[in-house]
């Protein structure tokens, strides 16, 4: 088995070994994964935080060995915290870096960062105060930063700012934590899911108090919540079907 580390910012993944071919989601600066297949210019690739799946560049990661991964994966609480960063490196370039970059392999880049980093999880209170951040981010799908951003994306992103870990679809997080009946038992911070007309589940969002949800739809905003989907003001109509809500923390 290989394994390797994404050495750069934000790094697209692809569906298929093409630059042509459709993002899936995209490796931040410090992701770390197991490699599954090599071909002489992409690498098939797994996640450690959230096992999702997909192609990257074979410029854009670096090689590590079995011990780093083994560290990696042991290591504390440790990313950056705020809208964009740098980390610079032994000639005192710079390399920016997003929100919510993992800081743990600082030193197998020989990277140095002097910014604001998170080093411990959060109370549930600050996972509406962390969706702020992305507020007015432009969704992108499998995108996963304030400057493109989709539904799981931003819930998983979200609530990795503040120690805890989502799978990375709307239709795997849905089957995280535990569900409730009623609105009216969620608390701030909790989980809503969406489906479409074949029951699928397809959108997620971040309810917050008084019956307002926030997620990322066109861009990340904030819209009414009540027991049949989320309602938009503005065009005057539900725009999502409630399927569950869930309670992860």
């Amino acid at each position: 088995m290989q394994y390797g580390i994404c050495n750069l910012g934000i790094v697209p993944i692809r569906l298929e070994p093409s630059d042509t071919s459709e993002m899936v989601t995209q490796a931040l600066y410090g992701d770390y994964f197991k490699v599954l297949e090599q071909r002489k210019k992409w690498s098939r690739i797994r996640f450690a935080f959230d096992k999702y799946e997909g192609w990257i560049d074979n410029k854009q990661y670096l090689e590590i060995d079995e011990s780093n991964y083994n560290d990696l994966n042991t290591s504390d609480i440790h990313l950056s915290n705020d809208l964009i960063e740098f980390v610079s490196d032994n000639s005192n370039n710079l390399y920016p870096i997003p929100v919510g970059s993992d800081l743990n392999g600082l030193s197998l880049f020989k990277h140095q960062f002097d910014g604001v980093a998170l080093t411990s999880k959060s109370p549930k209170e600050n996972i509406v105060k962390s969706a702020f951040l992305f507020l007015n981010s432009p969704y992108l799908w499998g995108g996963k930063t304030p400057f493109g951003i989709d539904c799981s994306g931003f819930t998983q992103m979200v609530y990795k700012l503040n120690g805890y870990k989502l799978l990375r679809d709307a239709s795997d997080q849905a089957t995280q934590g535990e569900a409730l009946s009623f609105i009216e038992e969620s608390e701030p911070g909790d989980l809503a899911f969406f489906d479409n007309v074949e029951g699928d589940i397809t959108h997620v969002g971040i309810i917050m108090k008084d019956n307002y949800v926030i997620h990322a739809h066109g861009k990340v905003r904030i819209d009414r919540l009540d027991h049949s989907g989320i309602y938009n003001i503005e065009k005057n109509t539900h725009t999502h079907k409630l399927r569950v809500i869930k309670k992860i923390v």
